[in-house]
């Protein structure tokens, strides 16, 4: 099912209290790596991103849901996409630089690389594929496959290798929707896999040889080396939805609006496990949209009847539990926790809402002061030099990115032959006034520098 964000503030009958009904986000990542085998309605199988294939649309569904995170998202893939992946032909011949400048036309890497820079900062790898002309002897198109609508086949039981990719709109598949089958090199090695497949020799391109099959469109990965999974990695801001400041950071401006529209304090806060309501739904056989939203709402009501109960009559509200795969711990579904509003007068929440996006720009590897969220009225602020330092120091944090990113470009360059070329991708370093100009490349493949 999809993941169901609960979140909501009502009004306490009987009381000028509020309650705010929250989604338990740690359980989000409990069953990541819990892969089942599913199969696509034409009999093709392929490994489940997550124990009910909805992971990388429910980790979607929480950077939208705040406004730090979805920050922070976007400035990563803009930092790692620096100043764009360039082609470089300068000790190329003219016709080889021809040869890049019709290629690069065809295939727009603005687009391209933004996507794949999104792609590795949400899910920690990128899949591009490359299509080749008849002959086979040249590389002319290059993609971009969005990773969430992409799954890997089953490994091979006796080599351990992922052969094949499936690329559909599997958020909400249907029999009438086209399923994409994509070939995947090696992982380990996708130029020689290459080589071997179109009858080349790999230590030189373009080599005249047998070709051993008439596929002429291949998928490669971009992976960013993890410990935790074969298939599909736990990117490392997973840990912002196993812990607490992501629900407090949403709690501190819904508490503000409710102080400001009704003058009400939220006194309780309802956390709900998504699987309470998996739950519920799957007893009753429930999979309209409307349908879950009513009995959602009716369960939210007698929620907020408990809450009035145990402010006259002390009743105590029993809750399924969910047991964790190894059986040893357990936790509620629901947890009512209270909340002492005279620790907060006037509802002054500044200091709070400042330390969680602290917490949240912390685990997402962004400083505060470069995307400008650290609210409040008399916050510290660095200083010009110290943010141009900040920026430049996320910038080169992008080196590993760029070498993983890099193969499908060096691969694609030597395939054609294109002798002389190299890619690279300088990063912007800020100047100082000193200077006379705004800014600069960099580039780690020449000591020069080119002012702009």
């Amino acid at each position: 099912m999809d993941y169901i964000d609960s979140f909501s503030v009502h009004s306490v009958p009987q009381t000028n209290v509020r309650a705010a009904i929250v989604t338990k986000t740690n359980t989000v990542f409990r069953e990541a790596n819990n892969l089942n085998i599913a199969t696509v309605p034409d009999g093709r199988q392929y490994v489940t991103w997550g124990d009910d294939d909805m992971l990388p649309y429910n980790i979607l569904d929480l950077i939208e849901a705040d406004e730090t995170v979805s920050t922070c998202q976007i400035f990563n893939a803009e930092v790692c996409y620096g100043a764009g992946l360039q082609y470089c032909t300068k000790d190329a011949s003219e016709e080889v630089a021809a040869q890049v400048a019709d290629f690069l036309l065809d295939n727009p890497m603005p687009d391209y690389f933004l996507g794949v820079c999104q792609d590795f900062k949400h899910y920690n790898f990128a899949i591009s594929v490359i299509i080749l002309n008849d002959a086979g002897d040249k590389i002319v198109e290059l993609h971009r496959k969005p990773a969430c609508y992409c799954r890997f086949c089953p490994a091979d039981e006796k080599t351990g290798r992922i052969s094949k990719i499936l690329f559909a709109p599997f958020r909400a598949l249907t029999p009438q929707d086209a399923v994409e089958e994509i070939e995947l090199l090696d992982p380990r090695s996708p130029w020689r896999d290459l080589c071997e497949r179109m009858g080349i020799r790999a230590s030189r391109s373009n080599a005249a040889g047998a070709t051993r099959t008439k596929c002429r469109k291949f998928a490669i990965l971009s992976r960013f080396p993890g410990v935790d999974s074969m298939y599909y990695p736990i990117p490392h801001y997973a840990a912002l939805f196993k812990g607490n400041w992501y629900n407090i950071k949403r709690l501190i401006g819904e508490a503000k609006l409710s102080k400001l529209k009704n003058a009400a304090p939220i006194k309780y806060v309802i956390e709900v496990s998504s699987r309470y309501w998996d739950n519920i739904f799957s007893r009753r056989h429930i999979v309209d949209s409307k349908e879950q939203e009513k009995i959602m709402n009716e369960k939210k009501r007698e929620m907020l009847e408990f809450l009035t109960n145990i402010e006259n009559t002390g009743t105590v509200l029993f809750t399924p539990k969910s047991i964790s795969l190894d059986g040893k711990g357990e936790s509620p579904d629901i947890t009512v926790t209270s909340i002492d509003s005279k620790t907060k007068e006037g509802g002054d929440w500044e200091s709070d809402i400042a330390e969680a996006v602290n917490m949240v720009c912390f685990t997402m590897r962004v400083h505060s002061n470069l995307v400008g969220s650290v609210p409040g009225k008399s916050q510290t602020n660095n200083s010009g030099s110290d943010k141009r330092e900040l920026y430049t120091i996320a910038q080169a944090l992008q080196k590993p990115y760029h070498d993983i990113l890099f193969l499908v470009h060096e691969i694609i360059i030597r395939y054609n032959g294109w002798k002389g070329v190299h890619v690279d991708c300088p990063f912007i370093q800020l100047t100082t006034l000193d200077e006379h100009t705004d800014s600069k490349k960099v580039t780690t493949n020449a000591t020069n520098t080119n002012p702009e």
